[in-house]
């Protein structure tokens, strides 16, 4: 299969996981981007702004794709206004028979919702008149919501070639590292940090990412140290954090997801899930930081359930399996 596969030339988590699983699955020669874009291969900033794996086999890969001509399927891979004007520009040029598939990326539950809010609805509706899409994949396709039926859950994933070396070592007891992008995270903060060793590691109200002091792949080995890793919604009830702290077989307490998650966590087996008003999610640290065996198990179950289920791998096939089922 030969992609067009039309991008920002911005960090965007889903469209450069599902880029790095695109050319796991079929090759970085098959994945055309338009533009190209440097910062899916050249290391220009710290994760999490890079997620994919740099190498020159993939760069010299990318350039060679840049000469295809003919493609099976236009992928569409944000919901950003400079995306979608890319593809509208481009769109006559490619034959209308060819699959159309769009990645609505955003933190809103309603679809397009991140159209709305920076600009861009009017170009998709023109675009969506001229030759409607065949398939939207969503990140936050929210369980109290109803979406048309070719709409699909794309929740975010883990990149285990960005995984850092791990020393199984404990430096911290709970941990949460997070800008307060919404009120949970805000009251959570308040709730733990006078509490455990929460105010030494940081785990404290009014952080800014840029002022993050561990950045990288430094972050990750943090994070990964961390006896509890907690979990709040952000912007959108999908965060890269969720993802890291499963992903590296960190225990986690986290709120309970609303959103779709096909092979899903369960709850006391692959994370433990708090009440939504916080009232026990102090009783639930001190709990799991005085059973070190059950707590290590969860984590373990978690990182086994992200390798077998979702991988920027993983994420890439179940979109090749929807677009080979049209």
């Amino acid at each position: 299969m030969k992609i067009l596969y039309i991008n920002r030339p911005k960090s965007e988590y889903v469209q450069e996981y599902l880029y790095t699983g695109l050319c796991k699955v079929i090759g970085a020669e098959n994945v055309t981007e338009y533009p190209w874009n440097y910062r899916m291969h050249l290391n220009h900033r710290p994760y999490p702004k890079n997620l994919s794996k740099f190498s020159f086999t993939t760069l010299v890969d990318s350039i060679k794709a840049q000469f295809n001509k003919e493609y099976d399927v236009v992928i569409v891979a944000s919901c950003n206004p400079y995306t979608i004007q890319k593809y509208y520009e481009i769109m006559d040029n490619v034959d209308e028979k060819i699959p159309r598939v769009f990645f609505d990326t955003g933190d809103f539950p309603e679809l397009l919702g991140d159209l709305d809010r920076l600009g861009g609805r009017e170009i998709f509706e023109a675009a969506e008149a001229k030759r409607p899409f065949d398939l939207i994949f969503k990140r936050e396709y929210c369980l109290d919501r109803e979406y048309p039926e070719n709409v699909y859950a794309l929740p975010m994933c883990f990149n285990y070639d960005l995984m850092p070396p791990l020393d199984n070592s404990y430096k911290y007891d709970v941990s949460f590292w997070a800008v307060e992008t919404a009120q949970i995270r805000t009251d959570a903060l308040t709730l733990l940090e006078d509490k455990f060793d929460c105010k030494e590691n940081g785990t404290t109200k009014n952080q800014v990412m840029k002022k993050y002091k561990r950045k990288g792949q430094f972050y990750l080995q943090e994070i990964a140290s961390s006896k509890i890793g907690l979990n709040f919604r952000g912007g959108g009830w999908d965060t890269v954090r969720f993802w890291e702290l499963t992903g590296m077989g960190c225990f986690v307490i986290s709120q309970r997801l609303q959103i779709q998650i096909d092979h899903p966590f369960v709850d006391g087996e692959d994370v433990v899930y708090c009440k939504d008003d916080l009232s026990d999610l102090v009783e639930l640290c001190n709990y799991y930081l005085e059973h070190d065996e059950e707590r290590e198990r969860i984590g373990k179950s978690a990182m086994e359930r992200v390798k077998k289920y979702h991988t920027d791998i993983a994420r890439a096939e179940f979109v090749l399996d929807k677009i080979n089922n049209l």
